[in-house]
């Protein structure tokens, strides 16, 4: 279980590992990511804002817009996102329109002429599917500067290594199934390159924080940042220890414990509590 006892950090920092971030190599330093813990809300319009600032202001601006639905037309969901875009910005819309379970592959070229990325809520496997082929173009559109927005499920998909689902680490049930996406084994793939550490969402609310520190203890990511509901994390800079929050909730940065010599096996992992007003707390998971 967590410790209760919780400590401002003292000597311990997340240090991102170059050579695992699954990042493209070159400039990185001007890019945006937003990542938020759950799908578009009315009442959490902070990512929008942030995403807008990062944009041309001069000029009409062209938006790729991705979403996913299982059922219903994808076109019918465009507006949770396009709406708040359309209200800050002078833009047109690209849609991206990804549809059931046998999802066809976007053309990479569909991401050459936009000058944003905003990446909707719903099934990760999904989208990760639609996206695979296009995720080098998008990773080195991003790190050029162009801004990149994910709502849960486009969260999930933006780092380098992605966690796509499932509810067991070893045949051990670490969250609820209802959030496994019909995966039993927890599974990681590669993403989109976006950030040097994987997400996870809905954490405390939908009980998948536990999912994301099962995670880093069982080895399969190194670091796991996952986002409360009505809470974002906002890159600027890859290599950057800490970032910011928007939102009421937290992020729950989860890494294993380390020392100069590297890794302590079976020291467990260290949880960082990040919000938009606080000073990081840590807590320690023997």
């Amino acid at each position: 279980m967590l410790s209760r006892d919780l400590r401002r950090v003292n000597g311990w920092t997340p240090t991102p590992d170059p050579s695992s971030t699954g990042l493209p190599s070159g400039t990185l330093a001007a890019m945006t990511t937003v990542l938020v813990g759950a799908g578009a809300d009315p009442d959490f319009l902070a990512p929008f804002d942030v995403f807008a600032e990062a944009l041309p202001q001069h000029r009409t601006v062209h938006l790729a817009v991705v979403v996913h639905s299982d059922q219903a037309d994808p076109a019918t969901l465009l507006a949770a996102y396009t709406g708040p875009l359309e209200a800050r910005l002078n833009c047109r819309i690209v849609p991206i329109l990804l549809h059931g379970d046998t999802v066809d592959a976007v053309n990479s070229n569909s991401f050459d002429a936009v000058d944003g990325i905003v990446v909707g809520g719903g099934r990760t496997p999904a989208y990760l599917k639609g996206l695979r082929g296009a995720a080098a173009n998008i990773a080195q559109r991003v790190a050029n500067g162009v801004p990149y927005l994910g709502f849960s499920a486009g969260a999930m998909v933006a780092p380098g290594r992605a966690l796509t689902g499932g509810y067991l680490v070893n045949g051990v049930e670490v969250c609820d199934e209802g959030c496994s996406e019909g995966i039993s084994e927890v599974q990681v793939e590669d993403g989109l390159g976006l950030a040097p550490f994987s997400i996870d969402v809905h954490a405390a609310q939908a009980g998948t924080l536990s999912r994301a520190v099962a995670a880093v203890d069982a080895g399969l990511v190194e670091r796991v940042v996952a986002i409360d509901e009505g809470t974002a994390l906002v890159i600027t800079d890859p290599a950057a220890t800490d970032n910011t929050v928007l939102g009421s909730g937290r992020c729950w940065d989860i890494q294993r414990r380390t020392n100069s010599d590297g890794w302590l096996p079976g020291a467990g992992v260290v949880v960082v509590l990040r919000t938009a007003t606080q000073a990081p707390r840590t807590s320690q998971q023997k």
